[in-house]
């Protein structure tokens, strides 16, 4: 069983109820986080290079036709035009910043097997921790994904979201529960078998 550092451990054992053993302890690998946000970063170097090419088109824009005569009105619109490229120019930021925060998520979140369930802890965005339980009856869809170095996902739960644009067009968001980014995977499948799955 993996060691975690004092703060995490805290955090698991103020979890745990009276009559609950624990099993397994772990923590995802950072690098298999940070791979998981590599489509992220790489659509986020063209979104950004545009947003910033587009914000200084229409800064220069602005300069050439600064001596011209316009409304009053025209003149607002035209000085306030290149920051409606702002907030995407800070979108494809936070995208090209996507592994160092998915790095900084694996560092705060944590999994737990007990003899009655298994616990996720997953750092979220902006600081908070989802906690999450799974028992034996939620595992029937219980899968593995294993790499070559052994490393993996258990995975508990997919689920999808269908979210609606301000355009109407559908899109569907999903989402991934389970030990992710773990080291030596089958063993703890194995351990999640013998634990709750083999006395259902």
């Amino acid at each position: 069983m993996e060691p975690l550092p004092e703060e995490l451990d805290c955090r698991v054992h103020s979890e745990l109820r009276h009559d609950e053993r624990l099993i397994w302890t772990g923590r995802p690998k950072p690098s298999r986080f940070m791979w998981s946000s590599i489509p992220i970063f790489l659509f986020g170097i063209p979104w950004t290079a545009f947003a910033v090419f587009w914000m200084a088109m229409a800064s220069r824009m602005l300069f050439d036709e600064a001596g011209g005569n316009r409304p009053e009105g025209v003149d607002v619109f035209f000085t306030c035009f290149p920051l409606f490229g702002v907030p995407f120019v800070l979108i494809g930021l936070g995208m090209l910043s996507s592994p160092f925060w998915m790095y900084r998520s694996a560092q705060h979140t944590c999994y737990a097997l007990t003899n009655q369930r298994a616990i996720i802890w997953a750092a979220g965005w902006f600081g908070g921790i989802e906690v999450r339980s799974f028992k034996a009856a939620d595992l029937v869809k219980l899968t593995r994904r294993e790499y070559a170095d052994g490393s993996g996902d258990l995975v508990f739960e997919v689920s999808v979201t269908e979210i609606r644009d301000n355009d109407s067009y559908l899109h569907f968001h999903r989402t991934v529960r389970g030990f992710l980014g773990i080291e030596n995977v089958r063993e703890v499948e194995e351990l999640v078998q013998r634990t709750l799955l083999a006395a259902k």
